[in-house]
């Protein structure tokens, strides 16, 4: 079996390996925040899990419980695979083109970075010994929001006569497995047709969900080109359309066939409209044309990459990663516009298509310094919700607004009563990242009319929540921090914290803008009491240990034997009872660590240095978005080896399947992590209260690194070698920042070249009984992906959250 070539600017895939199609499906896909496509066979089989996706459309069903309780979430939302729009079956004298059948000389697909397309190239004899050669590419549109389109060409090596035919089908047959909390809900035939039409070479398909009575439409049209005479017909019904063109292509001919597609859908607007909509956005696609399409993707990208580049010298693998992590993580938000970004993007099922707070902590990050129009659209999505996040802090007894653990319209739809009721981090995060956005961009417009109201329904939350005890101490009790392997826990380090940034940013979002102050009828009175609750804010400390606890009362809890555990058993919430979990010292993934990371600012590095040797001891890392952070950590205490196997463990989570369900979707929070351990790790990048700065320093392995991002509209290169970094402006004005705590001016046409400190002594750090990661050797070959390749090898376990 074949499997991932190592290239800079593309993952492809020689040869056809049956067991590994969900897999690929899900490295495949394609999207732009608003349609998304997993990456089948045009031919629509042999398929791992086929899946045509729009964000936000989902089918509503019951939350199982087996003891109810006040407040618990009574309706879930799933994910639907809505009419696909992918397949093109080939007919060769009347015999299907299946690769399971007949004989595949050659046989590769990639994705390619630079393009935003899928391509395939199949050298195919049929049974009977007929020879054709099918080339297709296949793209979502990232400048016509509705707009998919394939081009699928045929090369027979003999006269012969060909069939095309090109669906839309609706409610295709999924198959689910097993009772995985990351597996999406079965859904037996969510789609009720409600239209379909058909004519000349278009058909239109309407449908709505079942029981959320979300409508959708989906629309195709086609350009053919052959040599000779052709015949079509098409012809449209129910939950299928179907386009037919019989050819007699001679040797040395071609069959050319572009397929246009058009989506969209809608809680309010009527069939009729959907279907004006659909075929406008056909309309659009057609006038532009395939060639034209490929155009606007190549200039979308160009310039994309021109801001959001990495570049490594001497690993060419974790390389190919990186940009593939950019380029999903694009793609997953890019034309969102207001809709949230699942946890698995578009490209999969997994999580039943739900949004978690990884959008706002690892995503958003990455889009705020590269594509900052796409985080601006996702924090709108947020501010839309409020009226939400206000009924159900209203339906905990709090004030203020507090945002779901995990949704898709939002509203809260999670069944993890400590998580959906107790998480109220989430609402800190998205304050956080409405912060974030506003100070690497400067856009006062978009604070003014919708982050300030987020800051300050989010902080009256926190003074809802939380109490000052008889020492004036600021107290929240009750809550679920980052690790779900601690729950329902009194002041939880992180959650402090950034609820203490959260008071802090509305206090001062409202004393910029005063008038949107009034109408939210915020009074000085109520400013003050913000201030005076992040100034009192608790931060547990043990002062035997000499570190911070992830809580209060964490590290009087028992230890975790860790010796005693099965490598098997991970991750330990699939194998172990949660309520052993909650009373030890076990930690799921990076929570006080993701801490000093976010909030290093609260931080000494001699305290960073100690809390993080506590916790590396204790944590197990079975959730993906763990590495990223502890490689952000693990770097700034000084331990580069660490911290680039940490970084290598985030960025190849999807491409070596590192967990096991990459079939469910991709991890859109590991493949930001894989940037962050770049960018905040080995780059030493932190902003705090928009103050800007580097502190860069190579990992063993890498000769060399450069960077590129975004900052107040500057577009600018870190570009780093052993012993220098130089920074360099790529457009825009002078950037004024730091490194490693010098202050720094570059000006346009100026770059400026600095030294790099010798590192910290790192403190000394080992990791839980075979959970260390594995470590990062640039490998002298290229993978190969097959099953028990050593450079796939891992003792990293499965996770169930990120």
């Amino acid at each position: 079996m074949s499997g991932w070539e190592v290239h800079p600017w593309m993952v492809r895939w020689d040869g056809l390996a049956v067991d590994q199609l969900r897999r690929t499906e899900s490295v495949f896909a394609l999207s732009n925040g608003h349609i998304g496509m997993r990456g089948t066979l045009d031919e629509g089989e042999p398929r791992g899990l086929p899946g045509t996706y729009l964000n936000g459309f989902y089918e509503e069903h019951a939350l199982p419980y087996g003891e109810s309780g006040y407040g618990y979430p009574e309706a879930g939302q799933t994910v639907v695979n809505v009419t696909d729009g992918k397949v093109i079956r080939l007919l060769v004298e009347d015999e299907p083109l299946d690769m399971r059948y007949g004989r595949a000389h050659a046989h590769q697909r990639e994705l390619d970075f630079r393009t935003g397309t899928l391509r395939r190239c199949t050298e195919w004899e049929s049974p009977t010994g007929r020879r054709v050669t099918v080339r297709t590419e296949r793209l979502v549109s990232l400048t016509q929001r509705a707009v998919a389109a394939i081009l699928y060409e045929v090369e027979p090596s003999e006269d012969v006569q060909l069939v095309v035919q090109s669906d839309l089908l609706a409610n295709e047959p999924v198959e689910n497995e097993g009772d995985d909390p990351r597996v999406a809900a079965a859904l037996n035939e969510p789609l009720v047709a409600d239209f379909a039409h058909a004519e000349d070479h278009r058909a239109v398909l309407a449908h709505h969900a079942r029981n959320s009575g979300l409508r959708m439409a989906a629309a195709m049209d086609h350009e053919l080109v052959v040599d000779d005479g052709v015949r079509t017909e098409i012809r449209a019904e129910g939950d299928l359309a179907r386009f037919t063109a019989a050819v007699d292509v001679p040797a040395g001919g071609k069959l050319r066939l572009v397929k246009y597609l058009g989506y969209g859908w809608s809680a309010q607007r009527s069939v009729p409209a959907l279907r004006a909509q659909v075929e406008a956005a056909l309309a659009g696609a057609r006038q532009t044309g395939w060639e034209g399409l490929l155009a606007e993707q190549r200039r979308f990208l160009d310039d994309f990459w021109e801001v959001a580049d990495i570049e490594l010298h001497g690993d060419d693998e974790l390389q190919q990663a990186l940009r593939f992590a950019l380029f999903h993580i694009m793609q997953a938000a890019v034309r969102g516009e207001t809709r949230a970004i699942p946890g698995k993007g578009l490209t999969g099922p997994g999580y039943d298509g739900h949004a978690f707070w990884d959008t706002e902590m690892f995503v958003l990050p990455v889009l705020a310094y590269t594509v900052p129009e796409a985080a601006r659209d996702a924090l709108r999505w947020r501010h839309s919700t409020l009226p939400k996040a206000r009924e159900r802090a209203e339906v905990l007894g709090q004030r203020g607004a507090a945002f779901p653990w995990r949704s898709i319209s939002g509203a809260e739809c999670s069944a993890y009563w400590p998580a959906s009721t107790a998480a109220f981090h989430v609402s800190g995060d998205v304050a956080h990242a409405v912060l974030q956005y506003v100070n690497a961009t400067g856009d006062r417009a978009f604070e003014r009319e919708c982050g300030a109201e987020v800051l300050v329904e989010t902080a009256r939350l926190w003074t809802s929540l939380g109490h000052h005890d008889q020492h004036g101490g600021f107290r929240i009790d009750g809550v679920t921090g980052p690790d779900e392997y601690s729950a329902v826990v009194d002041n939880n380090v992180y959650t402090n914290l950034i609820a203490q940034k959260n008071l802090r940013g509305a206090a001062d979002a409202c004393e910029r803008h005063p008038d949107v102050a009034e109408r939210l009828d915020v009074t000085a009175g109520e400013v003050q009491d913000w201030r005076k609750a992040a100034d009192g804010m608790l931060i547990p400390f043990d002062d035997l240990l000499d570190v911070h606890q992830q809580n209060e009362g964490f590290t009087s809890h028992a230890e975790w034997d860790f010796e005693g555990t099965d490598p098997d058993e991970y991750p330990l919430l699939l194998n172990r009872p949660y309520f052993d979990l909650y009373r030890k010292q076990v930690v799921k993934q990076a929570d006080l660590v993701l801490a000093m990371h976010v909030r290093g600012d609260a931080f000494t590095a001699a305290q960073k240095a100690r809390n993080f040797a506590y916790y590396e001891a204790r944590t197990v890392r079975d959730s993906s978005l763990s590495a990223g952070t502890q490689a952000v950590l693990a770097a700034e205490v000084g331990a580069s080896q660490l911290a680039y196997d940490y970084l290598a463990e985030a960025a190849f989570t999807d491409l070596h399947d590192l967990h096991g369900n990459v079939h469910n979707g991709l991890h859109m929070a590991s493949l930001a992590g894989a940037w962050v351990g770049v960018v905040a790790g080995f780059g030493g990048m932190r902003d705090h209260d928009g103050e800007l700065s580097f502190a860069p320093r190579l990992p063993p392995g890498l000769t060399g690194m450069a960077f590129r991002m975004s900052f107040g509209g500057t577009r600018f290169a870190v570009e780093v070698e052993p012993r220098s970094v130089t920074y360099r402006i790529v457009a825009g004005d002078a950037l004024r920042t730091s490194h490693h705590g010098e202050p720094v001016v570059v000006e346009p046409g100026h770059p400026v070249t600095m030294s790099i400190p010798d590192p910290p002594e790192p403190p000394r750090l080992r990791q839980p009984a075979n959970r260390a990661p594995v470590r990062r050797v640039p490998p002298v070959r290229p993978f190969t992906g097959v099953p028990g390749d050593p450079e796939r090898e891992t003792t990293a376990g499965q996770e169930d959250r990120g």
